[in-house]
């Protein structure tokens, strides 16, 4: 009898054993797969961005990563998705500038992105770039400047459609630049293109990299780069700083962020392996193909940028009179 007793009291022990262990190697994150939720379609430089980034990250926490593509409504669908998501940091969303955006462009939002997602590093940022067709008259971007303050009104700038980043480093170079010039939007970058080939526009406002097989088959020319560095593919172009407007900075961005209340050890577990993905060599290099400089960040460097980006676009939207949606 007593030793049933002694039996039963260490069959207990090992199974409370076995359930701690289970309990314990349960909660160890990350167990099972990770989603990167991208506000856009597939095949452009923020999701090719994505994957590249997703790779390398899955391979450092031994889990595979899962890119759902969500575009659509100014990304305000994606980023809701994720805000609305468990925190438990297996549902990420890609951040860009349309995130911080959003804030200033629609009179509602179902979530408030600097209290609902926690930024977990920012992945790179890539050159917006004002350029004119091969055969412009304006072989720099003082003399556009000079022809703008000569001839109030009667430039235009082309980008794609209002809110766009590049609608909005439009307007802010306008500002910036203290010019009294149109912006004419229009449905894509091809349709810029064409208006500009076609001299419906004299200068357009575009992220580098799909213009930059125009620039470099002398289809266009860049008059310069909106950065606060010359564009590596592109060393030979100015900033618009070099070039005399000191104030105008606009580049995009992207960053990887978790809902708000994801816990500390899993944020920073993810801030992380963020980082050493980025500081991948390969990584790093195929970012730079595609004209994306890889921007590693700590998590404050990443809430300070989501929060400074939401202010300054909100600014200049309210500059330009865009009407809110």
């Amino acid at each position: 009898m007593n030793l049933n007793r002694v039996l039963c009291k260490y069959v207990g022990v090992i199974c409370l054993a076995s359930l701690s262990l289970g309990a314990f190697a349960q909660g160890a994150f990350p167990n099972k797969s990770l989603k990167i939720v991208v506000p856009f379609g597939a095949g452009g430089v923020a999701d090719l961005t994505a994957r590249t980034v997703a790779q390398k990250l899955g391979e450092n926490l031994g889990q595979s990563i899962v890119i759902e593509n969500k575009p659509g409504a100014g990304g305000v669908v994606a980023t809701d998705s994720v805000a609305k998501s468990a925190p438990d940091g297996y549902t990420l969303l890609l951040m860009s500038n349309a995130t911080a955006v959003s804030a200033g462009l629609f009179k509602t939002l179902p979530y408030d992105a600097e209290k609902d997602l926690t930024p977990l590093s920012i992945l790179g940022t890539f050159d917006i770039a004002i350029v004119v067709n091969n055969d412009s008259k304006f072989s720099n971007l003082a003399d556009l400047l000079s022809f703008a303050k000569a001839n109030p009104g009667k430039l235009n700038i082309g980008s794609i459609n209002v809110g766009s980043t590049q609608n909005l480093a439009a307007e802010l170079f306008k500002s910036t630049a203290g010019i009294d010039a149109q912006v004419v939007p229009f449905n894509g970058t091809p349709a810029v293109l064409t208006a500009l080939r076609g001299g419906q526009i004299d200068v357009g406002v575009e992220i580098l990299a799909p213009v930059l097989p125009q620039i470099k088959g002398q289809a266009l020319r860049a008059l310069a780069v909106t950065g606060d560095k010359r564009a590596a593919a592109l060393p030979q172009v100015p900033t618009a700083k070099e070039s005399g407007i000191r104030n105008l900075y606009a580049a995009s961005w992207n960053a990887l962020a978790a809902p708000a209340k994801t816990p500390k050890d899993v944020v920073q577990k993810l801030n992380q392996e963020i980082q050493n993905a980025l500081n991948h060599p390969d990584v790093r290099k195929k970012l730079q193909d595609m004209n994306v400089e890889p921007q590693p960040s700590t998590l404050q460097q990443a809430a300070d940028l989501l929060s400074s980006e939401t202010k300054r676009w909100g600014d200049v939207i309210q500059r330009a009179g865009i009407q809110k949606q």
